[in-house]
């Protein structure tokens, strides 16, 4: 089989959404080190390979919302396509404590050659979705696992991320905290801005409305829950946008 770095689900769906998932798979391409990046299949089901359950979530919420969704093919440990091309993250040695066998001496020309088979051709492929539409809105759907490895469980269901444009992240936040058994971060686990990631790079550059869903992994392992969790999302994210303006 021809190995394909993205995929793409209901490209010829209608709505002004596009959904992303940067970290869907956690696919080791066969030019890769023979397929294996030396790890444990135990680490590779970890959050440190992909983001584990996104994918399921992602084409349920595009579904939800008639929405194209474009889904990588790669683990982030090879080569992580939301980092920018000059980001010393991304391409990982050390990830959660454990290192990247296959990774560790990793020079710029693999690195180049991972750029080229990988994350520039999913990023043609996004920034093409993207184009297809002038009133595009680009969701990026991740998880985050729920305690990493000698620090204090992270208390939230649900956090959105952003960085200066908050005109759908506001009140995507508010509608949520309105969901009494939902404990939901701001700019959490993580801070919204990362110069040349892959919103900065889609969204924020064309000043698309946009935000960054990260969904505790254990909530989605099932294919049923991430039904569940698009279909709840979906009204929300729909009622946030006609209350931004956008």
């Amino acid at each position: 089989m021809t190995y394909e770095p993205y995929r793409i689900i209901g490209a010829d769906r209608p709505s002004r959404w596009l959904i992303t998932c940067d970290h869907a798979a956690n696919t080791v391409p066969p030019f890769v080190n023979d397929g294996q990046l030396g790890l444990a299949r135990g680490d590779m089901e970890r959050h440190i390979a992909y983001d584990v359950g996104a994918a399921g979530l992602a084409e349920a919420l595009a579904e939800a919302m008639n929405a194209p969704a474009i889904l990588s093919n790669f683990s982030r440990l090879v080569i992580d396509p939301n980092r920018g091309e000059d980001d010393p993250t991304l391409l990982m040695k050390l990830y959660d404590g454990t290192i990247i066998p296959a990774n560790r001496h990793a020079g710029p020309d693999e690195l180049e050659r991972r750029l080229n088979a990988c994350y520039r051709p999913y990023h043609t492929a996004l920034a093409e979705l993207a184009a297809r539409r002038d009133d595009t809105v680009i969701v990026s759907v991740h998880s985050f696992t729920r305690q990493l490895q000698g620090r204090e469980p992270r208390p939230w269901h649900i956090g959105l991320l952003y960085a200066s444009d908050t005109r759908l992240a506001k009140p995507m936040l508010r509608l949520l905290r309105d969901e009494k058994d939902l404990c939901v971060g701001e700019n959490e686990p993580y801070g919204g801005h990362l110069p040349g990631d892959a919103i900065a790079r889609h969204a924020i550059a064309y000043q698309r409305p946009n935000v960054l869903i990260e969904l505790r992994n254990d909530l989605i392992e099932t294919k049923d829950h991430q039904g569940e969790w698009g279909n709840r999302l979906a009204p929300i994210m729909e009622q946030a946008l006609k209350q931004s303006g956008a």
